[in-house]
């Protein structure tokens, strides 16, 4: 029973999904029933489902029919009415098919004007597209053709510029064109092109600034002479008031605005800037000689290419290598002053140069490396100049030298490089500068004592009177009352001799100035400078005249009364060099003149010269006498030879008027000694071993002459019979022979 319940109950809930299905089937679109279809086969009363559709077809097919039925009258009139409209649309079909006919025929060149004009909207869409990428490469090409310009005309720097903007923000544009990676490509290559010409360039610049360097420094130094000049007037002219406008400083050094990016331009700053207010001509700067733009635009490519450091270093070591050339003095420098001259200018111009550069870039070149250079150069410099300026032997050059030294050193100072080494190396010039005056003043002295006449110097006027007092520092009350013609005691060496020797002071003022000594230290070297010339050249050259073997004793004599004067114008060397020096002699350790002492050495040895000259004439006369001792002849009169020295003595004395008294007083003391000394060894000969009461009486006649000659006062001054006392052993012993 239960069984039976349950297959009606599943019959049932079977039949209810069946009639689910087929209301889904009729209301579902066809080509979604496949899942519902599925369902059906997938269960297993597809059997029973089969029949219920037919069921339902059925029903379906009775309804068509009855709905045919109700409908078929109207059926058939629409056919009816089809059938007429048949004919009607056959009509309407030909008249459409000519009207088309007629259409295409009169739409044929229309067609053809539509296809034109759709080529044409091609044409035109693919011009535009065109224009549009063209737009986009036009700058491409625009910027790569003014870099090539840019290349060919060496501006370099703009080049690398348009390079990286060319390689930034053009070609990432059109990446995708084969001419932009043809120019990628070609980027490195062009970059190494600008490093290779701006490399060159810089070349050019170091070989040009090596030719040049002896310009550059020939103008700074003008301009540091320009500015002593400058100096010098404004100390010795002070214009209080003046309206002018006050000069432009004559060191205006490079202008110093530098730029960190950008190089400067080709028309760079100067070296210096001069300005006359009596010319407007200028001194020519540096940028008017050298072109500084390729250091600063290698600078620049290198500094934005990455390689500063490359660059800086090269530099660096080119300019070292400059250096040492520049600071190798050519061999035969010391012949000129213009070979000192070159060699000076030439390490101005590097200096000057590297100045600029230091003051106009940002590191390329430091302070460090300048000191270094300088430190080098300075020691070099030093070196050469020591051992170059040992060769000259001339003061004038030595002088020139040491003025052109000093213009070096201070133009290097105005660039801030020290030069206190030069200044020492000054010192030890100025004692070869003392030894060369001392060679050229010695052949000085020596020409003016050779040329001298050694007579008083006649004057017969006013005007020449005046002009000897005013060469020498001579006064006598008595010369002057006396009318003229009259003589000077002296000779014309005593004020060319005392001439020379203010030269001599001045010569060594001259080295002095701008050594930036003190008064006291220009007094001292004149001094002792002075010294050396007294002491030992005048001395020597003094000493030299009087032991000479022709002299005779009027020179001697002269000799003398001139050293006499000389030594008495030696306190006014002293007021020379005080007055010169504005360094009085009284203060402490002032070096005092030593030229008392050499005139008083040259007067004794003159002295000394008289003494034996006298001696040798003498004896000169003593080898006429000719005594026959053995003569029986009794004789009236002295002996011819010995009447003749007599009158060559008293001669002689009568010229030593103007001697001092001791000296004339020992010169006839020493002779008629001599004389006494002479005869008294023709009379004690070893051959005289007999004499006659004849010779006897000769030789006695001779001895009074003597006598006589001593009591006749040949020279003022000696006390009474005191010259006869030389001849007092001669007349005893002829007293003792005669007895």
């Amino acid at each position: 029973m239960e069984r039976g319940k349950m297959a009606e109950a599943e019959s049932l809930e079977t039949a209810a999904e069946h009639e689910r299905i087929l209301r889904e089937i009729e209301s579902t679109d066809t080509a979604c029933i496949g899942p519902t279809l599925r369902s059906v086969y997938d269960g297993e009363e597809h059997g029973r489902f089969m029949e219920k559709l037919e069921t339902r077809i059925r029903n379906h097919d009775r309804e068509i029919e009855k709905m045919c039925n109700f409908h078929y009258q109207g059926f058939v009139d629409s056919i009816t009415e089809l059938l007429k409209v048949r004919g009607e649309a056959q009509k309407l079909k030909n008249q459409v098919t000519d009207t088309n006919r007629k259409l295409q025929h009169e739409g044929k060149e229309l067609v053809i004007a539509m296809e034109e004009l759709k080529q044409c909207r091609l044409q035109q869409r693919n011009i535009s597209a065109t224009v549009d990428k063209l737009m986009l490469c036009l700058p491409v090409l625009e910027m790569y053709s003014k870099l090539r310009d840019q290349m060919k005309t060496k501006r370099h720097y703009p080049a690398l510029k348009t390079l990286e903007h060319l390689e930034h923000t053009y070609l990432p544009q059109v990446s995708h064109y084969r001419f932009c990676k043809v120019m990628v490509d070609n980027i490195p290559k062009l970059r190494e092109e600008i490093k290779d010409v701006s490399m060159s360039d810089l070349k050019d610049f170091l070989e040009s600034i090596r030719k040049h360097s002896d310009k550059i420094g020939e103008t700074a130094m003008k301009q540091a002479q320009q500015q002593r000049n400058l100096d010098n007037i404004i100390l010795q002219q002070p214009r209080i008031g003046s309206k002018k406008k006050p000069k432009k400083d004559a060191y205006t050094i490079f202008d110093t605005e530098i730029g960190s990016t950008s190089p400067k331009s080709e028309q760079d700053s100067g070296i210096l800037d001069v300005e006359d207010e009596e010319d407007d001509e200028e001194v020519p700067g540096a940028q008017d000689l050298v072109d500084f733009s390729p250091v600063y635009r290698c600078l620049h490519i290198y500094s934005v290419l990455g390689a500063r450091e490359t660059f800086e270093n090269y530099y660096r070591k080119q300019r070292r290598k400059q250096a040492r050339l520049v600071l190798q003095p050519p061999s035969n420098m010391h012949e000129t002053l213009d070979g000192y001259r070159k060699y000076f200018n030439q390490i101005v111009g590097f200096f000057v140069v590297e100045d600029h550069i230091l003051h106009t870039t940002q590191g390329l070149v430091n302070r460090a490396y300048i000191d270094e250079l300088w430190e080098m150069a300075l020691s070099k410099t030093i070196a050469a100049l020591r051992t170059h300026s040992s060769y000259c032997s001339d003061p004038n050059l030595v002088l020139d030298l040491k003025n052109l030294i000093v213009l070096f050193a201070d133009t290097l100072q105005v660039y801030g490089f020290p030069v206190n080494q030069l200044f020492d190396m000054l010192l030890e010039i100025r004692d070869q500068y003392s030894e060369t005056l001392l060679k050229k003043w010695s052949g000085i002295f020596r020409n003016i004592l050779d040329s001298d006449n050694y007579s008083p110097i006649p004057v017969t006027s006013e005007e020449i009177y005046k002009k000897v007092v005013g060469q020498f520092p001579f006064q006598d009350t008595e010369l002057e009352k006396q009318p003229f013609p009259k003589k000077f005691p002296f000779s014309e060496f005593v004020p060319k001799v005392y001439n020379q020797i203010k030269e001599f002071i001045y010569a060594c003022l001259k080295f002095s100035e701008d050594l930036h000594l003190s008064s006291t230290e220009v007094d001292d070297m004149i001094r002792k400078s002075t010294n050396l010339l007294l002491t030992r050249t005048l001395s020597s050259s003094l000493q030299n005249v009087i032991k000479r073997k022709n002299i005779g004793l009027t020179e001697l004599v002269q000799i003398i009364i001139n050293t006499t004067h000389l030594e008495k114008s030696c306190k006014y060397l002293e007021e020379f060099i005080t007055n010169i020096t504005n360094v009085l002699p009284e203060t402490v350790h002032t070096t005092k003149l030593y030229g008392t002492t050499t005139f008083k050495d040259a007067r004794h040895a003159a002295e000394e010269e008289i003494y034996t000259n006298l001696n040798q004439k003498i004896d000169q006369f003593l080898q006429l006498a000719d005594y026959d001792w053995m003569t029986g002849e009794l004789g009236n009169k002295a002996s011819d030879y010995l009447v003749d020295l007599i009158a060559f003595l008293r001669s002689t004395f009568a010229v030593f008027t103007h001697l001092p008294g001791k000296v004339a007083q020992t010169a006839c003391m020493s002779a008629c000694k001599h004389l006494a000394t002479s005869l008294m060894q023709l009379l004690l000969e070893a051959e005289v071993r007999q004499l006659t009461l004849g010779a006897l009486q000769q030789f006695n006649l001779d001895v009074r002459e003597c006598e006589q000659f001593a009591r006749s006062g040949p020279v003022p001054g000696f006390q009474e019979d005191t010259l006869q006392l030389a001849f007092i052993d001669l007349r005893q012993e002829n007293i003792v022979i005669t007895s």
